[in-house]
């Protein structure tokens, strides 16, 4: 049985983060170190990233706090609100963004009536609230009460792929299935200064940002699908496993992330597509740049470079992960959604369009997945933030 995402949208809060503005504010904290501040400059010009959104209101200069928890525009300080600060705004916050994709998905299906969704599966691991955001997608959409609901939390990076998986197995268990998947992480509700280096790049590359997909088997869905689910696979590498992980502190969720990833990435990326590639013979006998498409997770810029050394794949083939990781930052678990999406927008070629897929995340585990591209996406005009209020984080004046 063929598997097809129909639509495949994606959401962002309005507040846009300017790196080089952000950076200035983190390097002028007065609780830095020299080396802190010496990172702190290292982590975030050479994270190759320009732009990030944020759902903190706080994180500009331009709003104004009576009693500010995040950042204080008036002094130019970062706070440190506790955990539990941030997990409610992460409720209240998560929620739109959640809703808003959720939406956009469904309504990219006109064929569709909302009753048809089945089943419904969240993701997210930068926050928790319950009833979880299952619940409030099915009460926002007006969604059948009786949708069978799965929420995949604090997975990290690479959960996407457990629960596109878990979307073709229930569409090839039953083939009336439609099974609404969505993604929302606020990853930037968890930013402090620290002269922890872990701590410094997570600042750095992470921000805000919900995915969803529409996925379904039944009859007639290919003539609009945008792409076909072939094979996902799962890898743990034998080492890695304190080089990532994602900790709940007293004052928000703590980032491990080892400078060593992207050499345990380098070492068993080989051994992570050969699974995956031998579900195809054909393709685990030619070169890795013969899958004309790569979605690889952007979770830092120096991964990506260890990705396309290592399979020997052209800077074209790279282009989307580090287009993605350029205007929108790392995600978690949204952002292979984001890339897989601006390869859909891309215009037809002749020829097999076949989609290789990788996320990274704590274990150290690898996911990977080999999809078709069937059509090309509608891309929207305008973007996903255009029109919305663009404000940055800026350094305070002197």
């Amino acid at each position: 049985m063929t598997v097809y995402v129909r639509s495949l949208e994606t959401a962002v809060p309005k507040i846009m983060l300017i790196q080089s503005e952000a950076r200035d504010v983190f390097a002028a904290q007065p609780g830095l170190t020299r080396l802190g501040s010496r990172l702190v400059g290292t982590c975030f010009d050479a994270a190759a990233i320009d732009t990030r959104f944020t759902a903190v209101e706080e994180m500009t200069n331009d709003f104004q706090a009576e009693e500010p928890q995040f950042y204080d525009a008036a002094t130019g300080l970062l706070l440190n609100p506790s955990t539990k600060v941030r997990n409610e705004i992460f409720g209240r916050e998560a929620t739109k963004l959640f809703v808003a994709a959720a939406r956009r998905a469904v309504e990219a299906c006109p064929e569709l009536d909302l009753l048809d969704i089945t089943h419904l599966v969240t993701v997210s691991c930068t926050g928790f609230f319950n009833p979880g955001p299952d619940y409030k997608i099915v009460r926002e959409l007006g969604l059948d009460p009786a949708v069978q609901r799965y929420h995949l939390g604090f997975m990290g990076c690479y959960a996407a792929f457990p629960a596109l998986r878990a979307a073709k197995l229930f569409c090839e268990a039953d083939p009336t299935a439609v099974v609404l998947v969505v993604c929302a992480e606020l990853c930037s509700l968890h930013v402090r200064t620290s002269n922890d280096p872990d701590t410094i790049m997570g600042s750095a590359l992470f921000a805000d940002g919900a995915a969803a997909a529409v996925v379904t088997a039944r009859p007639g869905t290919e003539e609009n699908a945008l792409l076909q689910l072939d094979h996902f696979e799962t890898v743990l590498t034998p080492v890695g496993e304190d080089s990532m992980a994602w900790n709940i502190g007293d004052n928000g969720f703590e980032m491990v992330l080892g400078n060593y990833v992207p050499h345990i990435i380098d070492d068993h990326i080989v051994g992570a597509l050969r699974p995956l590639l031998a579900r195809e013979p054909e393709l685990a006998a030619l070169p890795y740049s013969s899958i004309r498409h790569w979605a690889i997770h952007p979770g830092g810029r120096s991964i990506l470079d260890k990705v396309e050394s290592r399979l020997g794949l052209t800077e074209e083939q790279l282009v989307p992960a580090r287009e993605i990781l350029r205007n929108y930052g790392n995600m978690s678990s949204a952002t292979v959604l984001f890339v897989i999406k601006r390869i859909l927008e891309q215009a037809p070629e002749p020829g097999d369009e076949r989609i290789c897929s990788m996320a990274f995340g704590p274990g150290l585990t690898v996911e990977t997945a080999l999809f078709t591209k069937l059509r090309q996406a509608p891309r929207p005009v305008p973007e996903e933030h255009n029109g919305q209020e663009r404000l940055a984080l800026e350094a305070p004046v002197a």
